[in-house]
């Protein structure tokens, strides 16, 4: 069947319309689908939003400087430094701890461990010469190379773990190299460690499940072991490369 020239052309135009027009969408689409995917990519760092702000956050490292934090037992910051918004000890450098005390708190952090590496957060530690190191006196929320740790593990000594005396529920941690959010808080006694989005571990210091379990740990013999209801927080230096971000606090 022959169509009339006008009516031919006047179907042309239309097809190729709508295929302009679908592919006006199909563009739109993709630049969409971009633009999410690069929002996806855009995390602020180091930095409190104007909700947080409000929330009572604080940041306890800039990105910038080591303001706020000495060396365990020295006046300044030995070793660690600032690189790219991290803070970092490559190891040997010493634990490092806040300058003000805390007691009821939530702690939030970001962190990436080196292969094989091992560090910790500590809290309530006293800082005073009779005590040689942070780990005599603070609770240790774990970090470590749950996988390639050159020495066999126990679950008590995995990531997330209040160190040799509770341990994970949930082995949550991710490769070396791949940034964990965790989150500790310490409110009238009551612990709770978050790692990745999972409550790992949940106990009430002092309480008689405490002290027993405490009592099967190493800490046993020490004698002012999680003695304080409050002190400084401290990041360990086990002579492994670990990097920090985004570490904020709220006072509870």
């Amino acid at each position: 069947m022959n169509l009339p020239k006008n009516i031919l052309f006047a179907l042309a135009l239309l097809a190729f319309s709508c295929n302009n027009s679908q592919k006006a969408e199909e563009k739109q689409d993709e630049e969409v689908i971009e633009k999410v995917e690069v929002v996806k990519e855009v995390k602020t760092v180091n930095a409190l939003s104007a909700e947080e702000k409000a929330e009572g956050w604080e940041l306890l490292f800039d990105g910038t400087s080591l303001n706020g934090w000495h060396t365990y037992l020295k006046e300044n910051v030995e070793g660690w430094k600032v690189e790219d918004g991290l803070l970092i000890t490559e190891g040997g450098n010493g634990d490092i701890v806040t300058n003000e005390d805390f007691q009821n708190f939530e702690l939030y952090f970001e962190w990436n461990i080196s292969e094989k590496g091992n560090s910790g957060i500590l809290f309530n530690i006293i800082e005073d010469e009779q005590y040689a190191a942070t780990y005599v006196t603070a609770p240790e929320y774990q970090l470590i190379d749950d996988n390639n740790y050159p020495q066999e593990l126990t679950d008590k000594q995995k990531s997330g773990a209040n160190y040799d005396i509770h341990p994970p529920k949930v082995f949550a941690a991710k490769a070396p190299g791949e940034f964990n959010e965790s989150k500790l808080i310490v409110n009238n006694g009551h612990v709770e460690h978050w790692l990745n989005g999972e409550k790992v571990v949940e106990y009430e210091l002092w309480s008689d499940e405490w002290k027993a379990e405490m009592m099967a740990s190493k800490f046993a013999k020490m004698e002012g072991y999680a003695t304080a209801k409050k002190g400084k927080i401290g990041i360990q230096d086990h002579g492994n490369l670990i990097a920090l971000r985004n570490i904020k606090i709220r006072k509870l």
